[in-house]
């Protein structure tokens, strides 16, 4: 009889933070690891404990590996990572074998390193402000394009709660959202969001530039993160000074790969 693969050892916070010397220097980009040790959000499993050899974490459906993965077998994470895997090289073909279908996704990261420009006023008579714990309603309510802005948050509760986000609003209804989506020690990461219907009206970039401002009061850097493809996104983060600092990409793990909004 075969035997059967041993589970991972769920770490806690604290001991993910002792090992955060895995994933310096901390770089723009997904910061998966310090956004879980910074915030609480999210989950990191080990080959064994104490002395683990590789470490994969999670926060809202992105992944990173570090460490020897000759320390696991597929089964081990068979099942286990389904999202958007930041990953070695020497990672891939562990991935592979786990994986019903891993794909290569295409990333550009930018960086603000000055103070930024100032955003252009948005069209129409919308709201730009700050989210706050009274906002987890209106968070909940984004349709199915928007909803994911609070994955890494753990969602709408714990975005409202962080007094991170900023959101524009007309009359009552959120239509755009922008937050950092993963929070490191030197860089914190954007996510922005705007529903169909209110695009192009410079909402995103208004929402955009209000996390900034935030991120650099707190001693850090904004990056931006996107695909090459996502001309919008990529012009809001223009519009704001963000600069290219390099190319990258992700490993997509049995899901789909979004689409740029046409």
């Amino acid at each position: 009889m075969a035997q059967e693969a041993a589970p991972l050892v769920p770490l806690t916070r604290e001991q993910l933070a002792a090992l955060l010397p895995w994933f310096l220097p901390e770089r723009p980009g997904p910061l998966i690891a310090q956004h879980v040790v910074v915030t609480g959000n999210g989950s990191c499993l080990a080959d064994r404990w104490p002395d683990p050899r590789a470490l994969v974490v999670e926060t809202g459906g992105n992944y990173t590996v570090a460490g020897d993965p000759a320390a696991l077998d597929p089964a081990r994470l068979r099942g286990r990572v389904a999202g958007y895997v930041e990953a070695p090289a020497a990672w891939e073909p562990l991935l592979q074998a786990a994986a019903r279908e891993l794909r290569e996704w295409p990333r550009v990261v930018l960086t603000q390193e000055g103070p930024g420009r100032p955003p252009p006023e948005p069209r129409g008579p919308h709201q730009v402000r700050r989210l706050g714990p009274g906002d987890a309603r209106s968070l909940a309510g984004l349709g199915e394009d928007s909803a994911w802005i609070s994955n890494s948050w753990g969602g709408p509760e714990g975005l409202a709660a962080s007094w991170t986000g900023w959101g524009a609003f007309a009359g009552d209804r959120l239509v755009a959202v922008a937050c950092p989506f993963f929070v490191g020690t030197v860089y914190e990461d954007l996510g922005v969001a705007t529903e169909p219907g209110f695009r192009r009206l410079g909402l995103s970039t208004a929402c955009a530039a209000g996390v900034c401002q935030d991120v650099r009061r707190r001693g850090r850097v904004p990056s931006w993160t996107t695909s090459p493809d996502n001309t919008a996104s990529l012009g809001v983060a223009a519009k704001l000074g963000f600069t290219l600092q390099r190319h990258d990409r992700l490993l997509v793990a049995d899901v789909p790969i979004p689409v740029p909004d046409a």
